[in-house]
């Protein structure tokens, strides 16, 4: 669980609209363990618009990191991707996600532990849904146990605040959660030795 130094605001539920000239923006919602973890890989890829953290696939109304970090609530810590998909494909940011996480683990990403920080992909509709089970089908191929469940989306509740750009806000803390999480390590003994 990741310690924090902060004052708790309550969480909203965001839905705002987001469009390019020509209207067709898309958004692409997954759970890899630390939100904060996740927002970096998908920020510095060309064609996505904007990243937000939340909480999705619970059962609770508007929760908050206190009542998620619990346990209890159903929610697992998200990343919403706004992106174009003129620029970059759904098929990508799938690539960018299995990338960027352990699907080999039940209820669990690196040092965190709970079913809060399991790995998702949670489809929008059935296109996604298509493409993210041809995707698992595709790395079960490589590792004997695929944990990561394809779900519909329900609601995605915005996490507070100060979870927006964690990394860029508070780098130093960050870069000591992520190394002491030893998040890294585990990526590059998942991912050197596959061809996926």
């Amino acid at each position: 669980m990741k310690v924090l130094f902060m004052f708790f605001i309550p969480s909203v539920c965001f839905l705002p609209l987001f469009a390019n000239e020509e209207g067709n923006l898309k958004t692409a919602t997954f759970a890899g363990g630390c939100f904060w973890c996740m927002e970096p890989p998908f920020d510095k890829t060309e064609g996505v618009i904007a990243t937000r953290v939340g909480y999705t696939g619970g059962h609770v109304d508007n929760p908050t990191y206190e009542q998620v970090s619990a346990g209890g609530t159903g929610h697992a810590e998200s990343i919403q991707v706004i992106y174009d998909p003129s620029k970059v494909t759904y098929e990508e940011l799938l690539d960018i996600f299995w990338h960027n996480i352990d699907p080999t683990v039940k209820d669990k990403q690196f040092c965190d532990s709970g079913n809060q920080y399991r790995s998702a992909i949670f489809y929008e509709n059935e296109e996604q849904k298509r493409l993210a089970e041809a995707s698992k089908e595709k790395l079960m191929n490589q590792f004997p146990v695929i944990y990561t469940e394809v779900v519909p989306l329900d609601k995605f509740w915005l996490a507070e605040e100060y979870h927006q750009n964690y990394y860029r806000k508070n780098p130093l803390r960050y870069k000591f959660y992520r190394y002491s999480c030893g998040r890294d390590r585990r990526l590059r003994e998942l991912w050197e030795s596959t061809s996926f």
